[in-house]
């Protein structure tokens, strides 16, 4: 399928102005999510907020239909969180851990996951163990997979893509042996969900999180929770369960909804639903085996060109890469490096060394410079970024008050 960047770009007012390459941090809504918020904000103030969620009943559950149909799953099974932290630990919340139970996750989980996993050692004493990588980079499956059988881990935990670099995690790969063993497993997909084609299914998951905000170019303060059949069944639900999720039977008792939105809290910002919604739709109204195809072939792009220019260490790693590229240049600390690609019209971001430890310790790094492109970039956004770079470490040596602005649009 042929995406017609022309009508993409139309529809995404952010491109007349710069270079939007921070799409792992918050992709350009479209018009129609926009407008879709916009919209029920006014009815909203003309009618109230209850009336006005009365009124767009079929379209909030929307949600639910358009997500279940980018995962591969049924509307049942998708829960609506405020973000993809929140969807992770309202999963986590779920499992009643007892001292001595074990977490198997990965060196390179999102670091709010890895915090999360050491509270819950804090609190309740579980063990968190962490799978060895290979030396390319990425997990060594087969070494997770030894240390599900001899550690029985109560829970399997992986990040798709972490946030501080290109790599594609196995996750099918992981979800496999956790189907063979029986082992409850996490995934987070929060920068995997609107860059690629999800299959629940296919990565074998028993919980699934995300964000709408990134790849999948929905509103700020939407996320999602998908949980499995099995999950649902066995009765896994959040540890502060609300009105949305229980009904209250008798003065000691509450009784479960059948569904994911056990996962919910009763109280939402509609707009975000709806502009959710319409984000999700949108992705598969583009094709998101299109996007799929696109997205990493832009980022695979700029590495390439970037590894080209001699002061530039690239620091992904792995032997699937995505559209997140991480680099350093010599003469330049990341942050101030991406406030001047700012200044030249160019969006991107800053990865700290706390928010990946593991990797960044084996990489002898503090930071580094996150570029992020997605499927309504050009390949001509591609060569203006690298040509900046280029410039950028011609000059490192010299005044940097003389450098040149170049505002975009």
């Amino acid at each position: 399928m042929k995406l017609d960047l022309d009508r993409l770009r139309a529809e995404t007012p952010g491109c007349a102005h710069h270079i939007h390459f921070n799409n792992a941090g918050a992709g350009l809504m479209p018009a129609p999510v926009l407008e879709t918020m916009t919209e029920h904000l006014e009815l909203e103030a003309e009618l109230g907020g209850y009336e006005a969620a009365d009124a767009r009943g079929e379209a909030i559950d929307d949600f639910y239909a358009a997500t279940a149909q980018l995962l591969g799953c049924e509307a049942g099974n998708i829960a609506f969180t405020p973000n993809a932290t929140d969807a992770f630990a309202r999963a986590l919340s779920s499992i009643p851990f007892v001292s001595g139970d074990v977490i198997l996750t990965t060196r390179d989980d999102y670091i709010s996951n890895q915090i999360a996993f050491l509270s819950l050692h804090k609190r309740f004493g579980t063990e968190v163990l962490h799978a060895p990588d290979l030396p390319e980079g990425g997990v060594d499956v087969d070494a997770m997979a030894k240390l599900m059988r001899e550690r029985r881990a109560r829970l399997v935990a992986a990040t798709h893509i972490p946030t501080n670099s290109g790599l594609v995690q196995p996750v099918a790969e992981i979800g496999r042996h956790c189907r063979e063993l029986d082992l409850l497993y996490l995934v987070d997909a929060c920068q995997s969900v609107g860059q690629y084609a999800i299959d629940v299914e296919q990565l074998g998951c028993d919980f699934l999180s995300a964000t709408c905000r990134k790849f999948l170019r929905g509103p700020r303060g939407s996320g999602l929770l998908y949980v499995s059949d099995r999950a649902l069944a066995a009765g896994y639900e959040p540890l502060f369960i609300d009105m949305r999720g229980a009904r209250w039977t008798g003065f000691e008792e509450y009784e479960q909804v059948a569904t994911a939105a056990r996962y919910e809290d009763w109280e939402f910002s509609y707009a975000t639903v709806l502009g959710a919604a319409m984000a999700a739709r949108y992705a598969l109204a583009v094709g998101i085996e299109a996007v799929a195809e696109r997205t990493p072939a832009l980022g695979g792009s700029l590495r390439d060109r970037l590894a080209e220019i001699d002061a530039v260490r690239i620091l992904d790693r792995g032997s699937e890469r995505c559209a997140i590229v991480t680099f350093a240049l010599s003469g330049w600390a990341s942050e101030a490096l991406m406030q001047e690609l700012r200044r030249r019209g160019i969006n991107s971001s800053v990865s700290e060394r706390e928010h990946a430890l593991y990797d960044f310790t084996d990489k002898d790094v503090d930071a580094c410079v996150r570029l992020s492109p997605h499927y309504y970039n050009t390949e001509q956004e591609v060569d203006e970024v690298v040509a900046e770079v280029l410039e950028l470490s011609d000059v490192h040596r010299g005044d940097r008050s003389s450098l040149r602005t170049r505002p975009r649009g």
